[in-house]
Formats: structure tokens, sequence, C-alpha cells
């Protein structure tokens, strides 16, 4: 009697990666050969393309490499740009496979581990983490702001796996797990994290891009890590009453002080700096408490509007239904 395997999915989120396509399919497509060879995973896995609006051909390779290996290829075409985190959410939402794996376009991450991922997965984990021990490859920058940005996210409450982005493996119960949740603002980097469940971790070294130019600039950049902290951690407005109790003990004792040496000294001098300096101070203060609050109050606002996450266009698949997201269903069914 013949053993029945487990089948992989590999979820390629892409967003204009016309260059760097065609040597990703032939790199993963290799990887899912080599792992069928051992045994380890079902014949029928795929590659799974999830075009996040792309404005170049991406979406006609995707077809493409559909018509030449169906069984090898899929692909989901979302109506616009909704962001690699919704991408993502939308490849693990489509797929039905017993294990996915997901993994950027670009393959600054090694596709090799993913082997050795379904290896931990086969051991008892339902979440291989695949975490960069070195990537020189990065500017000077990325690295030294990245791992300053991990410290952070520590200090503020949010369990994260340092140097660990969002290549990992995840088993069917634990994407049905991650499923469950229904905000709008994603950081999956934390959702899958605060999962539970049996975790392995697989070392590999952060390469160069394949092909084609960054998606992520420092804009881009800046507005991920302010996302993923607001949409996980209170601690910035725990921050704001703790310094705004302070800064008021602070302007208490110099009233003390100011009163003290107008009754007892020679040395009150009224002036310009005396005025306009501690009112500048405190005016800089109450725009940056605002601006914060604002953040938390704009997640806020796009959380009770309940929008879908994404919206499928198209898809290149005999076994993907060109299905809304979860939530935009139940909305319409109210």
């Amino acid at each position: 009697m013949v053993a029945l395997v487990d089948r992989l999915q590999i979820v390629v989120p892409c967003f204009n990666e016309e260059e760097a396509l065609p040597e990703t399919a032939r790199q993963l497509c290799g990887v899912i050969e080599s792992c069928i060879a051992r045994g380890s995973i079902a014949n029928s896995s795929s590659v799974l393309f999830v075009d996040d609006g792309s404005s170049d051909k991406t979406w006609r390779l995707i077809e493409a490499l559909h018509a030449s290996q169906p069984q090898r290829y899929d692909g989901i075409r979302l109506s616009g740009n909704f962001g690699h985190q919704a991408a993502l959410w939308a490849g693990l939402s489509a797929s039905t496979a017993e294990m996915v794996v997901t993994i950027d376009a670009d393959l600054q991450d090694d596709p090799n581990a993913i082997e050795t991922m379904v290896a931990r997965y086969h051991d008892g984990a339902d979440i291989v983490y695949g975490v960069r021990s070195e990537r020189q490859s990065d500017t000077w920058f990325k690295r030294n702001s990245a791992g300053l940005y991990y410290k952070l996210l520590g200090l503020l409450g949010a369990e994260i796996l340092p140097q660990h982005a969002d290549f990992r493996l995840m088993s069917r119960r634990a994407i049905a797990a991650l499923l469950q949740y229904s905000e709008t603002n994603l950081f999956l980097r934390a959702l899958v994290h605060r999962l539970g469940f049996e975790t392995a971790q697989v070392a590999y070294r952060r390469t160069p891009r394949v092909a084609g130019a960054t998606k992520y600039p420092l804009g881009k950049m800046l507005h991920f890590a302010i996302d993923g902290i607001t949409s996980w951690s209170v601690a910035p407005l725990r921050a704001i009453g703790i310094i705004g109790l302070a800064v008021s003990l602070l302007a208490f004792l110099l009233g003390l002080w100011t009163l003290w040496a107008k009754l007892f000294t020679d040395q009150s001098i009224p002036g310009w700096a005396s005025i306009m300096l501690p009112l500048m101070l405190f005016q800089g203060l109450q725009f940056i408490f605002l601006g914060v609050i604002g953040e938390y109050v704009g997640k806020i606002f796009l959380e009770t509007k309940r929008r879908p996450r994404f919206i499928v266009r198209e898809t290149a698949s005999d076994g993907i239904a060109a299905r809304p997201d979860r939530r935009e269903r139940e909305g319409g069914a109210r």
C-alpha cells in the first residue's frame, strides 16, 4: 500500500516582478520536483502566484506559466494593489494544500531552505520559520534599521521572531487558525507568532534579488514599520500618558522654582526665552502626541468600515475560484 504524502503549495506575492518571475518560477519548480523525488510531498504540489495589481507583464507571465504546466503553476490576480500582507492573505485564503510556504518573488530568501522546512513539518512542526543567519546582501542602513526595529517591537510588547520576515511554512490547521483573525490592519509576523502550535526554525543566508528593483523603498519600509507597531501594541499610548505626567510634574516644579526666585532672589529676569521656549516645547509635544493618537484613531476608522482585504479579479487555475475575501461574503449575506 502506497503511503499518502501531503501536498505543498508555495504562495508568492508579486508586484511588478516581470523581470524576476521566470527565474523565480524555475527555481521554485526545481525545489518542488526535488521534494517530490524524495517522497516528502505529493505530486500535485504547486506554486501559487498572487499578482498584487501589477502594471507590467507579471500577470501575462503567470498565465503563460499556468498554460505551460497547469499542474505546477496557479495564479490569482487581485483587482488592485492591496499591499504585500493582503496579497499573502489572499494566497493563504485560496490555498487548500496541507502545507503552505510563503516566499517573496525576489528570492532573497533562499528557496533551497524549503526542503528543510518540509522535513521539520514531517517532524511535527505546524509552523516553520525561515530565519536569516546573515544579511550581507542588504545595505548597512537596512541591516541596522531592521535590528533596531525588532528590538523596538520587543520593547513595545509585540512578540515576533527577530530576523524573520514572511518566509515560513504553515500547516493546514495553523492556517485555519490564522484565518480566524478579522482585522484589516494585517501584521502577519506577529499574528503567526501568536498562534502557538509546534514551531521550528530553519536558518538561511539572505542573497541579492534575482532581478528587478526592490518594491520596498524607504517610504514603504517606514509605513510598514509604523503599521506593525500601531496594529499590534498600545504601548505608545501608555508612553504618552507617562510622558505627559512627567512633563506636567516638571512644569509644576519649574513653577515653584520661578516663584521662589521671584520672592527670595534678584535672579528672576522676565524675558522672551522664559516664555517662548517652554511654549514651543509643550506645543511640540502636543503635536507629537496627537500624531500618535491619530495613528490609532485611523486604525479604528479602517477596522469599523470592515472593508475587504482584497478583491480577486481573475485566476489562472483549474482549482481556485475567483472568490472574495471571507468578510465581504459575510457582509453580503447579512
